[in-house]
């Protein structure tokens, strides 16, 4: 679609990474070697603590939620990519594109605020010896899914209302804010406070949260005397501190950057690291740094071996 004074459009162009076609095949091999990777490993994750009682935590309930949420969000994304790597139609209609943005910010905004509810845990737990109660936890995992699902409704509703006069070509592989923002040609004056508002609610607020959390946390684990027990205390932290730094870090910097220092290829890859990659690591940051998964997964073994 060429500019003009046309402001709707049927369906965006996605442009992707390359258009060559042995590296479409090379990947569409590696993403989907990741998505698999993805489901697979959150779902064991899930199956894992369903199944071991000594699991059965306010933690890894959290944990739980973390890992329902990561393969929902991830296939957001991959289907699309994966078929727009196979064909050469790399359409997407303007109800798609809608939908797509919808449940990924959606999905997207709910991590963030349940990456704060897991660090206040970490804290209660840490400083008072105790956790939140199995019921009290369904609170702030019910109040993260409303709070995402209702910004993502009303920086949708915002963002599909604006006249898309500059063409339909979006240089990624989904339906970014800041590229669908650049295509409209009458931005309103009110959308910028807006976009504020949804950056302040759901990445900085949370990320704030995280930091006051385990500032708290640092100055109580400095008062323990023993290295013993200073290590043991840092250690239960350690891995949601990995996980929150890899995922709100990549999003600060793709989100959080004027439009000047914007670079197409590096952030696409930046935005394949927090859409697809970092659902898979997450299995891993929370397993392998864990001795009581550790412990469950050789129970678990045992058991088949057993039978």
């Amino acid at each position: 679609m060429e500019k003009g004074n046309q402001t709707t459009v049927a369906k965006f162009i996605l442009l992707g990474f390359t258009t060559n076609p042995k590296l479409q095949v090379l990947l569409f091999v590696l993403l989907l070697f990741i998505y698999i990777a993805s489901l697979s490993g959150n779902m064991a994750l899930i199956a894992l603590i369903c199944s071991s009682s000594h699991l059965h935590t306010p933690m890894y309930f959290f944990i739980g939620n973390l890992s329902f949420l990561d393969p929902w969000y991830s296939s957001g994304y991959t289907p699309k990519i994966l078929a727009n790597c196979l064909s050469e139609d790399n359409s997407i209609s303007f109800g798609g594109c809608g939908s797509q943005f919808f449940f990924s910010a959606g999905l997207a905004y709910s991590k963030c605020y349940l990456l704060a509810a897991m660090a206040y845990d970490r804290y209660a737990a840490l400083l008072y010896a105790m956790a939140m109660s199995r019921k009290l936890c369904t609170g702030p995992v019910a109040i993260s899914y409303l709070s995402g699902f209702t910004n993502a409704t009303i920086i949708m509703s915002e963002t599909f209302r604006l006249s898309f006069c500059e063409g339909n070509i979006i240089d990624d592989f989904f339906c970014d804010l800041p590229l669908l923002v650049k295509l409209s040609c009458n931005v309103p004056g009110s959308y910028p406070s807006v976009l504020y508002f949804i950056l302040a609610s759901n990445v900085i607020t949370p990320s704030a949260l995280f930091l006051v959390s385990y500032a708290f946390i640092l100055a109580a684990v400095l008062w323990i005397q023993s290295p013993e027990g200073r290590w043991k205390a840092f250690s239960t932290c350690a891995s949601h501190l990995t996980a929150v730094t890899l995922y709100h870090g990549s999003i600060l910097f793709i989100y959080s950057r004027p439009s000047s220092s914007y670079a197409l290829e590096r952030d696409k890859v930046v935005s394949v690291f927090y859409t697809m990659v970092i659902p898979v690591l997450n299995p891993l940051i929370y397993s392998l740094r864990n001795m009581e998964v550790k412990e469950a997964l050789k129970k678990v073994g045992m058991k088949w071996r057993a039978e």
